[in-house]
């Protein structure tokens, strides 16, 4: 059995849930979501459009391994058409700016050159201070996508903990050389 497949989603009262064949329509004040569902392999149910429950129709190793999954992907995106998703990063070295300058970001990261990254449609960056940054969506993997590429820009150094980093991120210094 699935620990979380076997979990109920509960739908918030502004989102609207509307199956359609084999796609599952996702309906919120944040957006939309389409989630293409295999209806010969599970059983949906959607009660009275408060909750979801996903179960399979006739378990085995590879329904097992789905069902879980497919729980979570609905349940992203109810959390996502509700209330969103949202990573702050955190520049950290001197010197270490960014800006935003119409549809793109503007970073200034101790390279000769500033980098300029195009947001892509369907998330909003927001900088709260020079040094940080809050991205946010509706799409939990978009979301993550896109503060993963910026943190690819300059990668935490060891030594002194500088470059891009997640809020609250722990990181492991090493010790210097010593005389």
């Amino acid at each position: 059995m699935s620990k979380i497949g076997k979990i109920s989603i509960s739908i918030p009262e502004k989102v609207k849930v509307v199956l359609a064949g084999n796609m599952l329509n996702i309906e919120g004040p944040l957006g939309k979501k389409s989630i293409d569902i295999d209806l010969e392999m599970f059983n949906l149910d959607i009660k009275d459009g408060k909750e979801i429950s996903i179960k399979p129709k006739k378990i085995d190793q590879n329904s097992k391994r789905l069902w879980g999954m497919n729980r979570s992907l609905i349940n992203n995106a109810v959390i996502g058409s509700s209330t969103g998703y949202e990573k702050t990063l955190e520049l950290v070295g001197v010197g270490y700016r960014a800006a935003l300058k119409g549809k793109q970001l503007n970073l200034q990261l101790g390279y000769s050159h500033d980098i300029d990254y195009d947001i892509p449609e369907g998330i909003k960056i927001e900088v709260e201070k020079q040094t940080t940054l809050k991205i946010s969506g509706s799409d939990k993997q978009q979301v993550g996508s896109v503060a993963s590429k910026i943190k690819t820009y300059r990668k935490i150094e060891p030594y002194k903990g500088k470059g891009i980093r997640e809020k609250g991120q722990y990181v492991l210094k090493k010790e210097g050389k010593k005389k």
